[in-house]
């Protein structure tokens, strides 16, 4: 079964560049000597990308060897840190960290297959829902983000669709006007008189919004017909209901090696990780890209969610993941819906990437500490173990940042090839997991990019946890505004829309 990606290949294959190419009769894009550009990229690309696999594995089994031709060097080793005053005690908290996560994982296996998505309801039984998209600087991308929101299986009545322009420096108020002019009395749009970040155009929709239900959804993403009614209906069924994730696929995966990766790694975090956590009530975030809020359960929270601080500063990122920990403390359950789908753009270059992990990583920091006020109290009726292994989960990977980064550099100081190898075999059987899931879900062939992900993550982006505790107070997005080069390549609003156009 190939993954299903939607409009992303149709979409991208517009959007290329036109720099240095002839148009033939029957607008065919050819390249300076005559050749097919399509098939040019495409075999470079496809080159590239079957070189990174063919080397990955090249890596891990070469690790393997390596683990059988060294296992004296190994079990010395051992009985080194065993031996030693350090060693012992490192040894057996790693041991006993191990088989809790061990234990986590299988619980969450188990999870993952008694769960079942909530299926739709009927037009009638169906609430009113506001749909808030804050954009900005995102371009074109926000015309297509309304347009699918548009073309949803959702009753046109019971829907309001609200785009937020957060002072964007680029033409991203143009296409959302240009939305409006198309869409009509279907789209209500707003412009932030200055950039005040995501977090406060939500809450200007939230303040506009007439909805039972608010949807908010990335202005850079793309919605299935059926997501909204599918993302809903849980509310209907459950009146404990507080809030929904949605399921969040990779838009742009045809494009680059790092969204491939991305995409693997996406369908595991929500639709094995979450699966798990919905079964508990207790998804530990809704996504940016694509979340359901009942309207009652945002109000309660609303005043103190924008007025959020961390360390005396307002807080500017993580307004998903604060919206959530809020809501759970509320006593509701947070719930995920594998048949919403949504498709977003992520990163293609490390820096991007890098820098998203960042902010998700200092979110993470943050919020798991506002959890901790809570969890092990009464904050809600029925159980509250789930939520709370849930919550250790998390701490035990932030808190072993710091020791395990520590044993790593004593390692490879110490026993270079040792480290190298062991980490490559490490990587070759837990990254099966993954590919294995995958590759039953979607594609077999795409499921190999699991395997290039975890050693990419391994030796590139070890560092993002340990960095984010660190840096928990910085503020920023990090990953958006315009250079002044591509600032310089757009021109003023005037001369985008002709004056007859939008009086049409």
């Amino acid at each position: 079964m190939e993954i299903d990606t939607i409009t992303s290949q149709q979409f991208y294959s517009s959007k290329e560049s036109t720099g240095n190419k002839k148009l033939s009769a029957d607008n065919s894009i050819f390249d300076i000597n005559g050749k097919p550009l399509d098939m040019v990229i495409d075999k470079s690309s496809n080159s590239l990308r079957l070189f990174v696999l063919i080397g990955t594995f090249i890596l891990l089994f070469a690790g393997a060897f390596l683990v059988y031709t060294f296992q004296s060097d190994f079990d010395q080793f051992q009985l080194e840190r065993i031996n030693s005053v350090i060693g012992l005690p490192f040894l057996i908290l790693a041991t006993a960290l191990f088989l809790f996560k061990a234990g986590i994982f299988l619980y969450k296996s188990f999870l993952y297959f008694k769960y079942k998505p909530i299926e739709s309801v009927t037009d009638e039984l169906l609430p009113t829902c506001t749909v808030i998209v804050p954009a900005y600087n995102e371009g074109k991308l926000v015309w297509e983000t309304l347009m699918s929101l548009a073309d949803s299986d959702y009753p046109e009545e019971k829907m309001q669709i609200l785009a937020i322009d957060d002072g964007s420096k680029d033409d991203t108020w143009y296409w959302i006007q240009k939305a409006k002019i198309k869409l009509g009395d279907r789209l209500a749009i707003y412009q932030q008189p200055q950039n005040k970040g995501k977090r406060h155009a939500l809450y200007r929709g939230f303040k506009l919004g007439t909805g039972e239900i608010f949807v908010t959804v990335d202005s850079d993403s793309i919605v299935k017909r059926d997501t909204l009614r599918n993302l809903v209906s849980p509310f209907v069924n459950n009146e404990k209901c507080g809030a929904v994730a949605g399921n969040v696929q990779v838009l742009n995966n045809k494009s680059a090696m790092l969204p491939k990766m991305l995409n693997v790694s996406f369908v595991m975090s929500f639709e094995f990780v979450r699966s798990a956590e919905s079964m508990l009530g207790s998804v530990l975030c809704t996504p940016g890209a694509l979340a359901a809020y009942r309207n009652t359960s945002v109000f309660a929270c609303l005043e103190e969610w924008i007025n959020q601080t961390f360390m005396g500063e307002p807080s500017d990122i993580g307004e998903d993941r604060a919206m959530t920990n809020m809501i759970l403390k509320q006593g509701y359950n947070v719930l995920f819906q594998r048949n919403a789908v949504v498709l977003t753009n992520v990163p293609e270059e490390y820096v991007g990437l890098y820098k998203m992990f960042i902010r998700w990583g200092r979110s993470n920091v943050r919020e798991n500490l506002m959890m901790a006020k809570y969890v092990f109290k009464n904050f809600r009726n029925g159980s509250k173990l789930g939520a709370r292994l849930l919550y250790l989960d998390q701490t035990a990977k932030i808190i072993m940042s710091f020791p395990f980064l520590l044993f790593m550099f004593f390692f490879i100081a110490t026993h270079p090839i040792l480290f190298v190898s062991s980490t490559l075999l490490s990587i070759l059987v837990i990254s099966s997991f993954s590919a294995f899931f995958y590759a039953r879900k979607y594609s077999a062939s795409e499921a190999l990019w699991a395997y290039s992900y975890s050693v990419f993550y391994t030796f590139s982006l070890f560092w993002i946890t340990p960095y984010a505790i660190v840096t928990a107070h910085k503020k920023g997005w990090l990953t958006r505004g315009l250079s002044e080069k591509k600032l310089e390549e757009y021109v003023t609003l005037e001369r985008y829309i002709p004056s007859d156009e939008y009086s049409a």
